[in-house]
């Protein structure tokens, strides 16, 4: 799927809406209010919707996501191959993912990735250059960036949260991560949900609005930390985040794994 769409992608004349369309021959865009639904493709009727009222990132990912969807239903082995494998639910189940993987690798090649971490390495800048580059949400852009990124490391996306109310002095905001994915060979991710302390490089960098790089720790939920170099890059209300592992710890004490909550 990911060199089906990859294929696709380098005939395009850009990456736009109307170039993401230039490939699919006889097959309408419209964009349209479907309430909870991100968007739909009806191979019937030959067109694509697309949600109306979601973000504009949203709707990128997800044009590129139905595109994907057109481009697996005209490649009659990896169809037969799917149904051959799958079935019912589980067959769905596996073809969403599989056109999530198509829309990554339209909307972030290989090349666009590899470019990124030569010049910037596996930091949180890079991760805030692809979702920017790419005009993908950052969370979209940290699981592909994970996945091209060959050193042992974890990313994250950290926003502020408000705090269940506790009394009259309830409500404070706190920085949590919001999604997170390790690179090949890292066997835990952060849990969306686990705070980060306040002192942590992740929270400092969001306080001053500065990036920051410096020895630190992985905050797992259970309260262990490991060792690792923090990159954190702010940007508006939330703060990117790598996190470089020690070469040969790919995973916090390994005759001790984590609990449950912080596998990916």
């Amino acid at each position: 799927m990911r060199e089906l769409a990859a294929s696709y992608g380098a005939g395009l004349p850009g990456r736009d809406t109307h170039s993401l369309m230039h490939g699919l021959d006889g097959i309408t865009l419209t964009f349209m209010p479907m309430g909870q639904r991100d968007g739909a493709y009806d191979p019937e009727h030959h067109v694509i919707l697309i949600n109306s009222q979601v973000r504009p990132e949203r709707q990128r990912f997800t044009l590129a996501h139905e595109i994907s969807h057109a481009l697996l239903l005209g490649d009659d082995d990896l169809l037969s191959d799917l149904h051959d494998e799958y079935e019912g639910d589980r067959l769905e189940q596996v073809i969403e993912t599989l056109c999530n993987v198509g829309a990554a690798a339209l909307l972030m090649p290989a090349e666009l990735i590899d470019d990124l971490l030569t010049r910037f390495g596996p930091t949180g800048r890079a991760l805030a250059e692809l979702a920017r580059r790419a005009d993908v949400s950052a969370t979209s852009a940290l699981y592909a960036l994970a996945e091209r990124t060959a050193p042992p490391v974890i990313y994250a996306v950290c926003a502020l949260s408000r705090q269940e109310d506790e009394g009259e002095g309830g409500g404070a905001k706190e920085l949590t991560v919001r999604a997170s994915s390790a690179s090949a060979g890292v066997k835990y991710s952060l849990s969306a949900g686990t705070p980060v302390p306040d002192d942590h490089p992740a929270a400092l960098a969001l306080d001053t609005r500065l990036p920051l790089a410096q020895d630190s720790y992985v905050p797992f939920r259970s309260g262990r930390r490991m060792p690792a170099y923090v990159d954190a890059f702010p940007e508006r209300q939330r703060v990117l985040v790598s996190f470089a592992l020690p070469a040969g710890r790919s995973e916090p004490d390994a005759d001790k794994p984590e609990a449950p909550g912080d596998q990916s």
